[in-house]
């Protein structure tokens, strides 16, 4: 149990570490909005973890709880996704309604194709 939440916490802050340094990217080297970058990174999460699945329909080793518990359960973002949906929707229903559809219909398909092609 010890060794599990060591693993979760050593994924989650290289998780959270590699999400600060994409959206730094996004923003400053990319010059697009953040926004962009979270869906970049919601995306690309899901496209990992489907990976993962395809690979072994989760099987609770130690890899299990540093990669996807700590790692992407970090690197992947909701609470960005929401606040950044609230600061567009702010400006603009119609943006932020398209910025949800997009990222929930990206991420399912990211997760999807991983997953088939991990099989």
């Amino acid at each position: 149990m010890l060794t599990n939440i060591l693993f979760v916490g050593i994924g989650g802050a290289l998780g959270a570490i590699a999400r600060f340094g994409v959206n730094e990217t996004f923003e400053n080297y990319l010059s697009v909005s953040t926004p962009t970058g979270t869906l970049f990174i919601n995306v690309i999460g899901c496209f990992f973890i489907g990976i993962f699945i395809g690979f072994s329909m989760p099987v609770k080793d130690t890899s299990y709880y540093f990669f996807i518990i700590g790692f992407l359960g970090s690197f992947t973002t909701m609470s960005a996704f929401t606040h950044q949906t609230i600061m567009i929707a702010n400006l603009n229903l119609t943006n932020a309604v398209s910025y949800i559809m997009l990222t929930i219909v990206l991420s399912i398909l990211a997760t999807y194709i991983g997953a088939i092609i991990s099989k």
